[in-house]
């Protein structure tokens, strides 16, 4: 038995909260911090990309609030953690690459705004992460899914810098680039002004400007703000 409290608050699995707008490398960082420290990295994107392409797939509206929650409903969603990341499965099914596509990320991003598909999603987060030992990643994680995290971290970027990475990421260049940086603009604009859970730092959060930060300098950032929980 272990009856030290240094080693005991060391071994504590925390509950880590990353929020931010799209495009300024929360995922990335997410899924390296919880490589790291041997956590479940829970993507709550991925998870409304999932009730998308099945809204997709049955050809269904992604406007009328209702039959996305009966839909939910009727959803199982798994994340699977593997060495290389998250495996999505719908209803048992990988869907890992193609939520990633972008028809299912622009309706992922017109699917979140109801009320209802976010209560439903927030009840299924924290029931994956109520043992801790989770990082966590979205727009409302550190304000509205674990309020309590014992770490909220909020990763920003201005926008110029956002829409390259994401044209970077994706390989694009020319009008499609155009077109994506319009979406990421839009995409923006719902995310901060929708009227359930709207995209903002939790007032305990540490704020982050990945602007002029390279992704290992803010993993090297967010590390030692899980050391200085860990050693409390």
């Amino acid at each position: 038995m272990n009856d030290n409290p240094e080693n005991a608050n060391a071994s504590r699995k925390l509950i880590i909260a990353i929020d931010g707008p799209a495009g300024a490398g929360k995922s990335t960082i997410a899924s390296r911090l919880a490589r790291k420290l041997g956590y479940v990295n829970l993507e709550s994107g991925a998870m409304y990309r999932a009730l998308a392409l099945k809204a997709i797939d049955r050809d269904a509206s992604f406007d009328e609030e209702a039959p996305l929650v009966k839909l939910a409903e009727s959803s199982r969603i798994q994340l699977e953690p593997t060495i290389g990341g998250n495996r999505t499965l719908l209803d048992g099914r990988d869907v890992s690459s193609r939520i990633r596509e972008r028809d299912v990320t622009e309706a992922a991003s017109r699917v979140s705004v109801h009320p209802a598909v976010r209560a439903w999603m927030v009840a299924r987060q924290r029931e994956m992460g109520a043992g801790g030992g989770i990082v966590m990643e979205g727009r409302d994680i550190g304000s509205k899914v674990f309020p309590d995290a014992d770490l909220k971290v909020f990763l920003d970027a201005d926008p110029v810098t956002r829409e390259q990475r994401r044209m970077q990421q994706h390989k694009i260049k020319g009008e499609v680039a155009a077109s994506v940086a319009a979406d990421l603009r839009e995409r923006d604009r719902r995310d901060r002004t929708r009227a359930t859970s709207p995209l903002v730092a939790a007032p305990d959060a540490v704020v982050i400007d990945s602007t002029k930060l390279s992704e290992d300098e803010v993993l090297a950032r967010v590390e030692k703000l899980v050391d200085a929980k860990r050693n409390r």
